[in-house]
């Protein structure tokens, strides 16, 4: 899901006519195609250079992996199988080869080594799903959800019940579907499923969902892979741009003080977002993802099923009971709101705080001697805040610097994870960001805001190269 995706395409290697069963009489080993990432099949990804085709291949985590297809995905296999080696790509029936492959981030260094080392020590492999506190947590908030929602639909709705229905869809988007869209919540494909779904009953997309948040997850803070770093410009903008550049305008000085109100709109702006219609998102695809491939098509009559499902439910349901009043329709975007700031707020604390590194491939870009440590990138791309509590609240994602280093491991596993994760950041020199409290790291991201918006950060020079 390829960095590189641009560029391969423009590079002028040849395709071979060489199918993948065609191989050489007088060899031992087979020829293998060559071609570029512009010419994969819906049923063929990308891995270290190999084209492999996954069409016919019994996945353990189930068809999911699907929604890769047509893509580099060297990045998203290496973190969703932290400890696989060479061994179990042989699994898969290898087709062709990108021979002009390249990648600005690099694996296996010391601090990689390391710290997946330690850190299952502390979680065993195979064990690192869903705990029995993961399990009662998500049947709560579930439980939670669907009474509010019997009310809502049921009886006469009100600006205090807007306000926590709100709240309780945001509930499941952090604590449930979460966990079961990274594959996190079980080793059973189907609970992960049906879990997972839990995006659509809150007026998002799990397919939406998982084309742009695994995209997010490679490439977090790239300069032009991460969809999220992008997500809510013109009126934000995330990324700290140098000054004069085209996406700056003058409102952006005054963005620390508008952010709330546009962060609240994001519920309204997902409900009514026509991808669900087919299936592509328009971030994911604007750095260069191709999701024109068979499990996205057999996929789009559920999503647009499940959006029909809850506009009804969450937006007709309400004067079809009650009558047309614009009190109810007060009622509606006020429950909306509260699930979108609840939501959004927490996410924008992640990856946008004081000193966290905005463009970690910018030294590899502009002559640098190395690739970038993707370990080490996502570290000082995120941060934590809070501990046990605020994860209990937030699904885990508060210790984002641990979600980020092992996204597929269950949010239960990261307050224990945290302390060993952080000494082995300070052994490596690996800077890693901790706010005690949550408003810490609130107040930081208001800073940072506000910085981005001002273009106040290259006052004294690059802050990506430390150059004048």
């Amino acid at each position: 899901m390829a960095p590189d995706a641009d560029r391969l395409r423009q590079r002028h290697t040849h395709t071979s006519v060489l199918g993948k069963d065609d191989v050489n009489d007088s060899a031992t080993e087979p020829v293998y195609r060559i071609s570029t990432l512009k010419t994969l099949g819906g049923t063929e990804v990308v891995i270290d250079g190999a084209i492999y085709d996954i069409a016919n291949f019994d996945h353990p985590g189930g068809e999911t992996i699907e929604i890769f297809g047509g893509n580099d995905v060297t990045v998203q296999y290496k973190m969703i199988h932290p400890y696989h080696t060479a061994k179990h790509l042989e699994k898969m029936t290898r087709v062709g080869t990108v021979p002009d492959y390249s990648s600005e981030y690099k694996w296996g260094t010391p601090f990689e080594r390391e710290i997946k080392k330690e850190v299952f020590k502390i979680v065993r492999r195979g064990k690192e799903f869903g705990t029995y506190g993961y399990f009662a947590r998500a049947i709560f908030y579930i439980a939670f959800f669907f009474t509010l929602q019997y009310y809502w639909v049921t009886s006469s709705t009100s600006y205090a019940l807007s306000i926590v229905y709100g709240v309780s869809q945001a509930f499941i988007g952090l604590n449930v579907q979460h966990d079961a869209n990274h594959g996190a919540a079980s080793k059973k494909p189907w609970v992960n499923h049906l879990l997972g779904l839990g995006a659509d009953f809150i007026g998002g997309c799990k397919w939406l969902w998982m084309e742009q948040h695994w995209t997010h997850h490679s490439y977090t803070n790239h300069h032009t892979d991460d969809p999220d770093s992008y997500g809510a410009e013109p009126m934000l903008i995330w990324n700290d741009y140098p000054p004069g550049h085209p996406k700056r305008s003058y409102r952006h000085h005054f963005q620390a003080f508008y952010y709330m109100p546009v962060l609240a709109g994001y519920w309204l702006s997902s409900v009514l977002n026509t991808e669900v219609i087919t299936l592509q998102q328009s971030g994911a695809k604007t750095v260069g993802i191709n999701m024109d491939n068979p499990y996205i098509m057999r996929s789009r009559k559920w999503a647009v099923a499940l959006r029909i499902l809850y506009i009804y439910t969450n937006i007709i349901a309400p004067f079809v009971s009650q009558g047309f009043s614009l009190n109810i329709i007060g009622h509606i975007l006020t429950m909306g709101a509260a699930s979108s700031l609840t939501l959004a707020v927490l996410f924008g604390l992640s990856h946008n705080f004081e000193h966290v590194d905005r463009d970690p491939t910018y030294e590899t870009r502009h002559g640098g001697d190395d690739q970038v440590c993707w370990f080490k990138a996502q570290v000082e791309t995120s941060s934590t805040y809070g501990g046990f509590i605020s994860g209990a609240l937030t699904g885990g994602l508060n210790f984002q610097v641990e979600h980020h280093l092992f996204p597929r491991m269950s949010s239960a596993w990261y307050p224990y994870i945290a302390p060993k994760v952080r000494e082995i950041c300070k052994k490596h020199g690996v800077r890693y960001a901790y706010y005690p409290w949550v408003h810490q790291n609130l107040i930081s991201t208001v800073k940072y805001i506000h910085q981005a918006g001002t273009g106040s950060n290259w006052n004294d020079g690059n802050p990506y190269s430390g150059k004048q």
